[in-house]
């Protein structure tokens, strides 16, 4: 960018665009003028972007002692590696024991189990439907899903009656299980009759029965349908007007709401960034608005309004429509160009996002609390390596507090427990951040990226299903429940699961997801508003508080060493067994590259080397490349073969994306940006901090960009 577009305070300089941006979208109704924000923003990176780079050069002296270290001991021996671990400040000792020191917070949060969506907030009409996603209809996500047997009961373009009739036997088995009748089954309902005070539901022999748990009705909503609640969700019995029997059935489906700044967009020009900030600015002011073609009619979106109702004492109510939002800000290791310093250098994104974030928030917590009723801004922080990096987001939060006119603590922070440093040190990074951690979240992608990266020169990794079955990961994921119980999260904060990846694969996820729950995880991420309510019957289900109760109680110690074990190889491979690993994760690299680098899509559903559609993000790309780096540096193939792979890979990508007007062929040239981005993150997985893709990436998306617009 060419420096006419910058304008300069104090020695630093800031784009154009987005100084106009903030001035005319987001400072107008805020108590701050546009000049004054800047300043206090660049007094913040005059006083934190030091410590920021201090952290970051500290990361990558512990990681040239790591692999030393494995050079220095070809033969890994645990109980040496976990004490020279401990001896170069890696492993931290563990704090006596505490408990988070939490106040005001959302019950969306604290006192309510469910799914959590986690949308790019590049998409205006994908995050609105997110948010929107608080309530779904049970009928269409069954009935559009393979829920319900798409061989046996085909879903054809007119309601098919065979299909309806299973998704119809489906919910009212549901219901007969999590809020069943004083007698008699939802099968046998002839009519529902809604009042303020009661729920009488009429069945085919001509008896009149209601709940057999009485107090779950909680009201009639101002359509005349039935709330219910149950396990703190709600359910609404939607009642036809003609009929007066059950015409579809709401649950209260995406609790919360992640609105994602990192890894699920591709923001590398100063437009792509603004107007990310620009949807949020819609969200948190409840004015975005997108319209769009839906089969030939024009079709508008906004945000959901408040659900009304009278409940059993005739008092007027009304329930949230739309999720509680939370804010992904990129991590510490991410630096923009949107601000530069004195030196000319490119600022550290994850402070910018900070306070960009924070202020657009302050139409919501200053004039409409429709987000947070308790006046909080939810900051999910991801890519943080131990409690020091914790401990500077505080300071951060603190300063942006300070700058914007807020209370201490109004800033509560999520934590991603997806980095190997902070989850073997997960107990002190809670700690560092007591009085404002409102969520952990485990991410298998992102830690077993970070496990090869950080072993890299241990040995040669497994191929990556085997790595799924190893010990470590079942410990990962029992500690992080087990940890945040430990310090008080209990009805206070969101222990949360990863994402289930399958978006078209609904039967399966009904039938494992749960495990979730039973695990103690009081939210779970899912990819789809659909997902979100079919995932919502889970937590009908089964109690999750109840779990936890129980784990506090007695549940089972966890080997915390197996943290710390490499998933080595240790049987040699057969010649196709790495070439179907190889063309595995070349098929899966360039899936996801062709659409970041062609078309800025950060997130999207891509198909794997099976064509089963997956809901891809940075965190695959960062395992898939760290791992072919790994075989590479141990000599399991060579580069002629990975370059061989990636070729025939990209004929099958290329076939994949046939019907996608926008895409743009990698075969049989292969001299496109985004082959040559695959390349490189290949190339140069060994030497990229951490294993991280988002500096190649954003390389070869500007050369993209340059060569579109020049």
């Amino acid at each position: 960018m060419s420096t006419h577009n910058y304008k300069t305070l104090e020695k630093f300089k800031i784009h154009q665009a987005l100084y106009q941006f903030i001035a005319d979208e987001v400072c107008p109704g805020l108590e701050i003028k546009t000049d004054d924000f800047f300043t206090l923003l660049v007094q913040i990176l005059g006083e934190l972007e030091g410590e920021n780079q201090a952290l970051l050069n500290k990361r990558n002296h512990l990681q040239a002692q790591i692999d030393q270290w494995h050079k220095d001991n070809p033969v890994h021996n645990p109980q040496k590696y976990k004490q020279f671990l401990q001896e170069i400040g890696y492993l931290l000792p563990k704090p006596a024991p505490f408990s988070i020191e939490l106040d005001n917070v959302d019950k969306e949060i604290s006192q309510i189990a469910g799914p959590q969506l986690v949308v790019p907030v590049s998409s205006a009409r994908f995050a609105l439907n997110a948010v929107n996603a608080r309530w779904g209809s049970l009928y269409d996500a069954l009935y559009g899903t393979n829920a319900i047997d798409y061989e046996q009961y085909p879903a054809t373009k007119g309601n098919n009656a065979a299909r309806i009739n299973q998704v119809i036997n489906w919910a009212n088995t549901f219901l007969d299980e999590v809020v069943p009748l004083a007698s008699g089954s939802y099968a046998q309902i002839v009519t529902v009759s809604v009042t303020q005070q009661a729920l009488i539901f009429t069945l085919d022999n001509g008896t009149t029965t209601q709940l057999k748990d009485s107090v779950a009705f909680i009201g009639m909503s101002d359509q005349q349908n039935a709330l219910i609640e149950h396990n703190r969700l709600h359910i609404e019995l939607v009642i036809d007007k003609n009929t007066q029997g059950i015409k579809d059935i709401l649950l209260e489906s995406a609790v919360t709401t992640i609105i994602d700044f990192e890894d699920s967009v591709a923001t590398v020009g100063s437009e792509e960034k603004i107007n990310a900030y620009r949807h949020f600015l819609g969200l948190m002011k409840r004015d975005l608005q997108v319209s769009f073609d839906k089969g030939g009619v024009e079709v508008t979106r906004s945000m959901n309004d408040d659900k009304q109702y009278l409940d059993t004492s005739g008092a007027h109510k009304s329930l949230p429509a739309s999720s509680l939002m939370l804010v992904r800000n990129v991590g510490h290791h991410m630096f923009t160009d949107l601000i530069k310093n004195a030196d000319g250098d490119e600022i550290p994104e994850g402070i910018l996002d900070a306070m960009v974030t924070v202020l657009i928030a302050l139409h919501d917590i200053k004039h409409l609390r429709k987000n947070s009723k308790q006046g909080n801004i939810y900051i999910v922080k991801p890519k943080m390596h131990g409690a020091e990096e914790v401990a500077f987001s505080v300071k951060l939060f603190a300063k942006v507090e300070s700058a914007l006119g807020l209370k201490p603590n109004t800033l509560k922070i999520g934590i991603m427990d997806e980095e190997r440093r902070t989850s073997v040190n997960l107990l002190a990074c809670i700690e560092a951040a007591k009085k404002r951690v409102i969520f952990i979240n485990t991410g298998f992608l992102d830690r077993t990226g970070d496990e090869i990266h950080t072993s890299m020169y241990a040995g040669a990794m497994l191929p990556k299903d085997q790595i799924k079955q190893q010990s470590w990961i079942a410990a990962y994921e029992a500690l992080n429940v087990k940890t945040g119980l430990s310090c008080g999260m209990y009805e206070n904060a969101q222990i949360g699961k990863g994402m289930w990846a399958q978006p078209d694969q609904m039967h399966e996820m009904l039938e494992t997801k749960i495990a979730h729950l039973q695990a103690g995880a009081n939210c779970a991420w899912v990819p789809s508003p659909t997902a979100a309510t079919l995932h919502a019957t889970h937590y009908h289900q089964f109690d999750v508080f109840d779990k936890q109760k129980q784990l506090m109680k007695d549940g089972d110690a966890v080997d915390e060493d197996a943290l710390l074990t490499i998933p080595l190889m240790k049987d040699k491979l057969s010649t196709a067994a790495i070439q179907a690993e190889l063309d595995n994760n070349a098929q899966s690299i360039l899936g996801y590259v062709v659409r970041w680098i062609d078309q800025g899509i950060g997130c999207s559903k891509v198909k794997d080397i099976n064509h089963v559609g997956l809901m891809e993000d940075r965190a695959t790309l960062r395992i898939t490349s760290q791992h072919i780096a790994n075989w590479l540096h141990h000599q399991i193939c060579s580069e002629e073969q990975v370059e061989q792979s990636l070729k025939a890979m990209a004929i099958v990508v290329d076939e994949q994306n046939k019907d996608d007007p926008l895409y743009v062929n990698m075969a049989p040239n292969y001299d496109g940006f985004a082959f040559q981005a695959a390349l490189a993150l290949i190339h140069r997985g060994k030497e990229e901090a951490n294993g991280y893709t988002e500096a190649v990436l954003r390389e070869y998306r500007q050369k993209k960009l340059k060569a579109l617009f020049t």
